[in-house]
């Protein structure tokens, strides 16, 4: 190989790594894709993950040409469509369809590619999906209704902080501080119903890390200690920041506008639950840019998810319903990468949101902190500790019971 090759081969690899991490790629999923590329190119490779870095050390095979490269990188977050699209790229690549200089300048492209749904389409999804996870923890209409209604609020601060460095590093604690405040004006003079520590919840659910949270976890098990552990820690430390603002936001508000004496309605019936996962799926497909051939795929997982976690709960003990959905969820996943040859992360992490217990996590901290509990909860604790393990136990069994075929 000469010198010339090496080089372009060892800077695609670079990009392509720095581009799967921005879109949101788990280490373990990251680390084993990019090792398959090196191999197929004809050179040696490791590489280490972690959500704050990435190092690659790439080397011929006598050793004629080594390259180390270290980089500083943001935490990823999930671009499933750009996720797709990139894999495609890498799947023509390895067919010898596209030449290395053509994919490098695919690449350039994919990555300047703006949202595809816009700004308008992702506020409803913001007000859809914040009213749907509402109406899964069992609130009344008036509460889906608020809990939309702020979500959208939210959505205004997201765009802020896209505009603004100052507002990105108060963005958490600051939309629930806001959150908790509007919650609590509107039970103090519109409707004294309105269940304030739900609507809260509800209303910046989008923030809430249960899934970084299992994707830390999923990371641990796989024996990649550093990203886990940095995951993991900096799910925790976004869940205190969510609790602070919205523990400040809701005293201001009882500080401000009185505290109401609480009037309960009528919680919707179970089967609206069905509903609410098609919406909140639905929304899912616009915050994580999937791509439209996938929605389908996307959607039913949420519901396979749901549907075999609540049918297996019935005859297992507490939280190992998960472990069943989960592992549904695993299988259908590699499933859909060996039928459509995409990457089985695009229909998981529907499934995944709709199993992760980061809600029962804040409600824990609640309880913990206030001695209040806002939704009939018992050994939320056990329960949330049990469900985590479950789903990662689920996905480890489902990848032994059907094998992926890809990496991602």
């Amino acid at each position: 190989m000469d010198k010339t090759e090496f080089i372009r081969i060892r800077k695609f690899i670079v990009k392509l790594g720095k581009m799967l991490h921005k879109y949101g790629t788990p280490a373990f999923r990251l680390e084993a894709h990019l090792q398959e590329v090196a191999e197929y190119l004809g050179v040696n490779a490791s590489f280490i993950a972690t959500p704050t870095a990435l190092t690659f050390v790439i080397w011929s095979d006598k050793h004629e040409d080594e390259y180390n490269h270290a980089a500083r990188v943001q935490p990823g977050e999930l671009d499933l469509g750009s996720l797709s699209r990139t894999d495609e790229l890498v799947n023509k690549l390895l067919a010898d369809e596209l030449t290395l200089y053509e994919a490098d300048a695919v690449l350039d492209e994919i990555d300047a590619m703006p949202n595809p749904y816009g700004k308008v389409v992702t506020g409803g999804a913001f007000f859809v999906s914040t009213g749907a996870f509402a109406m899964l923890m069992g609130a009344s209409w008036n509460d889906v209704l608020w809990s939309a209604l702020i979500g959208l609020v939210v959505y205004f601060w997201v765009l802020w902080a896209a505009q603004s460095k100052r507002v990105t590093h108060m963005l958490e604690p600051a939309v629930a501080t806001v959150a908790g405040l509007l919650a609590c004006a509107i039970s103090s003079y519109v409707d004294p119903s309105t269940n304030i520590r739900l609507v809260v919840l509800s209303s910046i659910i989008v923030f809430i890390p249960g899934l970084a949270l299992a994707l830390g976890l999923a990371e641990l098990s796989a024996r990649h200690l550093v990203s886990g552990t940095a995951r993991v820690m900096d799910a925790i430390m976004l869940l205190f920041k969510l609790y602070f603002g919205a523990f400040l936001g809701i005293a201001l508000g009882f500080a401000m506008f009185g505290q109401s004496e609480f009037v309960p309605y009528e919680p919707l019936p179970k089967w609206m639950a069905w509903y609410a996962i098609l919406m909140l799926c639905s929304a899912l497909v616009v915050i994580f840019r999937l791509r439209l051939k996938h929605a389908p795929w996307a959607l039913l997982s949420g519901f396979i998810a749901y549907g075999a976690t609540f049918y297996s709960s019935a005859y297992l003990e507490q939280g190992l319903g998960t472990f069943v959905g989960a592992f549904a969820v695993g299988v259908y996943s590699n499933l859909f990468t060996r039928i459509m040859n995409a990457p089985a992360t695009i229909v998981v992490m529907q499934g995944l949101i709709v199993l992760v217990p980061g809600s029962k996590t804040y409600i824990g901290l609640n309880s913990f902190v206030s001695g209040q509990d806002f939704v009939h909860a018992e050994h939320i604790g056990q329960e949330t500790f049990l469900i985590f393990m479950s789903l990662v136990a689920g996905l480890i069994f489902a990848n032994v019971a059907m094998p992926t075929k890809k990496a991602l």
